[in-house]
C-alpha cells in the first residue's frame, strides 16, 4: 500500500463520506445539502479501487474501498494497492479485531486535555505485519466473505424491519391509551378532558451531555451511556453494557445516569429518529449520558419518569418534535423545541396506574423486540468471528461453495450496523 494525498484545487465532485457499515459513499445519498465548491478546495481526491482510512478511528474498523471518484476529508488517508493486493479482502482484515486491536496499540495521541485524541499515523500503519495469502487466495477469500456477509445483511434487514413494525405497535398502543380521536382541528385530544396539557420544560430540567466519547487518564473514568445504546433500547439498566469513557467532575454531576431519567437522541441523520426516548430504569453508579443525547429530568411532584417516557413516545408527543427539527445533513432539536412540546398530565396517581396497565399491554411486544434484537447481535457476533478466522486462515475456505448474490444486498449495509448512526453524527468535515 502506498499512500496517495492529491487535493482537489477547485472543490468540484461528489463528496463522500465514510460509513462503519456502508464504506465509503455519496454524502448525497443521506443529505440534499450541496457543499460550496471554495470549501472544498483543500478536500483529498479519492479514486477507485483506494482504500481510504479514518486514522482517528482505524482502532474501530474503519476503513473502506473507494468505489467511486469523490472528494474526501483532509483528515482521511488514501492509499493505491499493487497488483498483488485484494482490496476487499484487506478491508476485511482490518476489520477484525485482532487488527483492530493492534491498530489501537499503535495509535497515538495528539493534542492535550479536550482537544487530546488517539491517531494511527501511515508510517506506523505501514510497518505493521499483516497475513496476506497468494492473491487468488485473497481473491477467493473476498468472493466466499462477499456472498455470506450478503446473506447476513439480508436476514438482519428482514429482522430490523419486524423490530419497526414492533415498535409502531407499541407507539399506538401507548397513544391510544392518552389520546382519542377529536375533530379536525385537533386530530387527537387527551383522553380525559380533565388533563392539562403542559409543556415539558414546566415538569422537567432538559440538559444536552457535552461528554464525547474520549478518554482522558486525568478525568473520571466511567461508562458513557451513548446514541445507540438509547436507541435500541427502551429502558437502561444496571445490566446494560456501555462503552468506557472519561468525563470531568462537572460533567458527572450533570450527566449521571439517576433513575426516573429519561433519555432522548436530539441529532439524526433522519429526523424520524428524533427524540427516540429510553427510561433510566435504574441508579447506573460510574454511568453518564453521552453526547447526541439530551437529559430529561422529571419534577416528580408533578410527573414521574415512566410516565414521561411513555408520553414521548406517544404519536402526537413524536409528531411535535419532528416538526420542529431542522438540519441537512443532519437533524436535530434544540432545548426550546423539546421544552416547548407539550403532553398530557393526569395526577401522579393517574400516571402510575396508566404505566401500569401499559407495562402490562405492552408486555408482549417489548419480549418479542427483544428477542429480535437478541438474534441480531448473535448474528453479527457471529459474522465478526467467521470473518476473522476466515482472512487470518484458521477457516479454509479456498474449496468452498460460494453461492452467487442475487439482488443489490450489499447496498443494504446501513440496515446491518447501528454504528452507522454514530458513525455519520461524528464524521470529520
Amino acid at each position: 500500500m502506498r499512500e496517495v494525498d492529491e487535493r482537489s484545487g477547485t472543490g468540484e465532485g461528489a463528496l463522500l463520506t465514510m460509513r462503519r457499515a456502508s464504506g465509503l459513499v455519496p454524502l448525497s445519498n443521506f443529505s440534499d445539502k450541496i457543499a460550496e465548491p471554495e470549501r472544498l478546495r483543500h478536500y483529498k481526491l479519492a479514486s477507485p479501487g483506494q482504500i481510504v482510512m479514518n486514522p482517528m478511528q482505524a482502532g474501530n474498523g474503519m476503513f473502506a474501498i473507494c468505489r467511486t471518484p469523490g472528494l474526501i476529508s483532509p483528515d482521511y488517508r488514501a492509499f493505491e494497492l499493487t497488483d498483488e493486493a485484494d482490496a476487499r479482502y484487506l478491508i476485511a482484515l482490518f476489520k477484525s479485531e485482532a487488527m483492530r486491536a493492534t491498530f489501537r496499540a499503535e495509535s497515538k495521541g495528539l493534542g492535550t486535555g479536550t482537544a487530546g485524541f488517539l491517531r494511527l499515523y501511515p508510517e506506523r500503519f505501514g510497518s505493521l505485519f499483516a497475513p496476506f495469502p497468494p492473491p487468488e487466495e485473497q481473491r477467493r477469500i473476498a468472493d466466499f466473505l462477499d456472498a455470506y456477509t450478503a446473506q447476513v445483511h439480508r436476514l438482519v434487514a428482514t429482522k430490523r424491519r419486524t423490530i419497526a413494525a414492533l415498535v409502531e405497535r407499541k407507539r399506538s398502543i401507548t397513544t391510544n391509551r392518552l389520546y382519542v380521536s377529536g375533530n379536525a382541528e385537533l386530530p387527537l385530544a387527551p383522553r380525559n378532558p380533565d388533563w392539562q396539557l403542559r409543556a415539558i420544560k414546566r415538569i422537567a430540567d432538559i440538559s444536552f451531555s457535552s461528554v464525547d466519547k474520549h478518554v482522558y487518564e486525568h478525568e473520571r473514568q466511567v461508562r458513557v451511556c451513548n446514541y445507540v445504546d438509547v436507541y435500541r433500547n427502551d429502558r437502561v439498566t444496571l445490566a446494560t453494557p456501555f462503552r468506557e469513557g472519561s468525563v470531568t467532575e462537572a460533567e458527572y454531576a450533570s450527566f449521571a445516569l439517576k433513575a426516573g431519567d429519561v433519555l432522548v437522541t436530539k441529532d439524526s441523520e433522519d429526523w424520524k429518529d428524533i427524540c427516540v426516548p429510553c427510561l433510566v430504569a435504574d441508579d447506573v453508579p460510574d454511568a453518564v449520558c453521552g453526547y447526541h443525547l439530551a437529559v430529561l429530568r422529571p419534577n416528580t411532584e408533578q410527573i414521574s419518569g415512566k410516565y414521561l417516557y411513555f408520553s414521548l413516545l406517544a404519536a402526537p408527543t413524536t409528531w411535535q418534535f419532528h416538526k420542529a427539527a431542522t438540519g441537512i445533513t443532519r437533524y436535530g432539536v434544540g432545548k426550546n423545541e423539546i421544552g416547548t412540546a407539550v403532553i398530557p398530565l393526569p395526577s401522579i396517581c393517574e400516571q402510575d396506574e396508566i404505566c401500569l396497565a401499559l407495562e402490562e399491554e405492552l408486555a408482549s411486544v417489548d419480549a418479542a423486540k427483544d428477542k429480535v434484537i437478541r438474534e441480531i447481535d448473535l448474528i453479527v457476533e457471529y459474522r465478526d468471528s467467521l470473518i476473522a478466522a476466515v482472512v487470518t486462515g484458521r477457516l479454509d475456505v479456498r474449496e468452498a461453495m460460494i453461492p452467487s448474490i442475487e439482488g443489490d444486498d450489499l447496498a443494504d449495509h446501513a440496515a446491518t450496523e447501528d454504528e452507522d448512526m454514530e458513525d455519520a453524527l461524528d464524521a470529520p468535515d
